[in-house]
């Protein structure tokens, strides 16, 4: 199954094509893209229904009418070196455990869209991200799979500058600048996925490939984040976990490169679909205040298709 943002109303896929989820619900659900994962459970009884119920898709283009799929999340978890190379371009020691640190909310955005270069060094991280479908307290590694809602693409921007600066690095600060956490464009369940504890994943900046990798190279993987999270803390729905990037970052390269204005960044998981951003400096004429419902801007007249 697959789930998406459509000028902040949610939609669930009908043969390719998205239905807007209140009204093939009857009103059982509404539109809020963020309140299904609270009833998870009984959203997914239901999709048979809904399904049945489907009629006119929802029209007009859609990549720049895509938000992000969990716009409004009440955390956000995200790990810091959980591969291999990666940890070894970035010059880290291989983490005993999972490094651990968030993105704030406000930092998200949708799959489409221009995204304002801060003063820095601004560079790409590609990751699966995970939603949480219920409340996870001690959860095993086992049965962590049953607590997740369904896997989306994601970018995890960083200004490389203020991350590093000071004593002790600012991981959280300098990655949640207005537009830094793009997701989308979809959510895809993990029972749409052939195996979903191995995905292809990677992006490319002016069509020049810098990451790719799967998810099985994971440090830590999927199952093993949720069960370590929740030992500590309780996951809730609509939480979102960045689980780590592949190596491949502008810092890692040699010469160092980093986002400039003009650069387009493609980012994609195989079976999930891609998000295409285009960095600029200073404010465009036509920014948009709501995460429900775009990126930081529109992008109708940049991309008039979604999906890889």
């Amino acid at each position: 199954m697959r789930l998406t943002n459509v000028r902040g109303r949610l939609t669930v896929d009908v043969d390719g094509n998205p239905h807007d989820v209140e009204r093939v619900s009857r009103g059982v659900f509404s539109s809020d893209p963020q309140a299904v994962y609270d009833r998870w459970d009984e959203f997914w009884d239901r999709i048979p229904e809904m399904v049945a119920a489907a009629d006119e898709p929802t029209s007009g283009p859609l990549a720049g009418a895509l938000g992000p799929v969990v716009p409004f999340p009440r955390q956000v978890f995200a790990i810091g070196l959980n591969y291999v190379n990666h940890a070894a371009e970035t010059g880290f020691e291989l983490p005993a455990d999972p490094v651990v640190f968030t993105k704030f909310s406000s930092c998200l955005a949708g799959p489409f869209g221009v995204v304002v270069l801060p003063e820095g060094e601004v560079d790409w991280e590609v990751e699966l991200v995970v939603v949480i479908s219920r409340e996870a307290s001690a959860v095993t590694a086992e049965h962590a799979w049953e607590y997740v809602a369904g896997v989306t693409v994601g970018q995890d921007l960083s200004e490389r500058v203020a991350q590093m600066q000071g004593s002790a690095p600012q991981f959280s600060l300098a990655k949640s600048h207005p537009g830094f956490g793009p997701i989308g464009p979809a959510l895809v369940t993990p029972d749409a996925l052939a195996n979903p504890d191995d995905l292809e994943l990677g992006c490319s900046v002016n069509g020049l490939e810098v990451q790719r990798a799967r998810t099985s190279d994971m440090i830590f993987g999927v199952p093993e984040l949720i069960s370590r999270l929740s030992r500590t803390v309780t996951l809730l729905p609509g939480d979102l976990l960045f689980t780590g990037t592949p190596p491949g970052v502008g810092m890692g390269r040699t010469p160092r490169r980093f986002l400039r204005p003009g650069d387009q960044l493609k980012s994609f998981v195989d079976g999930v679909g891609a998000m295409r951003q285009t960095f600029v400096t200073g404010l465009p004429e036509t920014a948009s205040s709501s995460p429900a419902t775009s990126g930081v801007v529109g992008t109708d007249k940049l991309h008039s298709t979604w999906g890889r």
